[in-house]
């Protein structure tokens, strides 16, 4: 494909533009394409996890969150996407996970519902040809990078360690199990992408050019079942308001006893 820039661009149907318009069109495709590759599987489905501000970051950086929220809301106002927080592990976490009503779209001549079996990412593509009437697989991302930097179908491992390696400049592997397995081991404690990024800020700003702190900046330190949690608390507590000090009391010698 010839393109203006060398960017990986969003697709946009406009058959589908019609039917539910254009900005949840590409709200849908874009969550059609995440369903893919995605290994979050509950009750026989494949679901995306993602905050709003995850979804302004990572997805559509032209739009403002109020934006994402009010397609993403329309849609489920209209069915076509399926919400629910309930499987979140922590009650105050009310980050929602996604899914498309498939059986709207293939009344209108959609796509199916993405397997939930194993398959492997080439497997997947080939589910989704791009034929005329169809949902076809939206090309976000360069597929060869896609495939690999892949570990086992999850993209947040890899946005969690390509952030440490930047701002720690180092040059970890997302494709290590080692790695990936602690970085899972907290998503499945119900913390989130953003939530492993608040620690590397945290622990960056405090270590980053220390010679002796400095090498603690690894996955086996700041993903630590124990470690995380003490460093995620104090990446909040840095996020409070500083408080004000108290006037101090000072004596007026200018005025005579009472």
């Amino acid at each position: 494909m010839n393109l203006v820039i060398e960017e990986s661009p969003l697709q946009v149907l406009p058959s589908l533009a019609m039917q539910v318009g254009l900005n949840e069109a590409m709200v849908l495709q874009q969550l059609h394409f995440r369903s893919l590759i995605s290994n979050k599987i509950r009750d026989g489905h494949k679901w995306v996890y993602k905050t709003y501000e995850e979804w302004k970051n990572e997805e559509f950086p032209f739009w403002s969150v109020d934006t994402i929220k009010r397609a993403i809301r329309r849609l489920e106002d209209s069915g076509y996407i399926i919400s629910t927080s309930s499987y979140n592990r922590m009650k105050m976490d009310k980050t929602k996970w996604y899914r498309i009503d498939y059986t709207i779209l293939h009344c209108q001549g959609g796509q199916d519902a993405p397997s939930t079996t194993a398959k492997s990412f080439q497997e997947e593509v080939q589910i989704a040809p791009s034929t005329e009437g169809k949902m076809p697989l939206a090309i976000t991302k360069e597929i060869k990078r896609i495939k690999k930097d892949l570990v086992e179908n999850d993209l947040d491992v890899v946005s969690v360690i390509d952030y440490l390696n930047d701002k720690a400049i180092k040059q970890f592997k997302a494709s290590s199990k080692a790695t990936a397995r602690l970085v899972k081991g907290r998503f499945s404690d119900g913390y989130t992408v953003a939530d492993c990024k608040k620690v590397i800020d945290t622990k960056a700003r405090d270590w980053l050019g220390d010679p002796h702190w400095q090498k603690y900046l690894r996955p086996s330190t700041l993903f630590n079942v124990t470690n995380f949690e003490n460093y995620l608390e104090e990446s909040r507590a840095g996020d409070l308001p500083e408080s004000i000090p108290p006037k101090p009391f000072e004596l007026d010698f200018s005025k005579g006893e009472a």
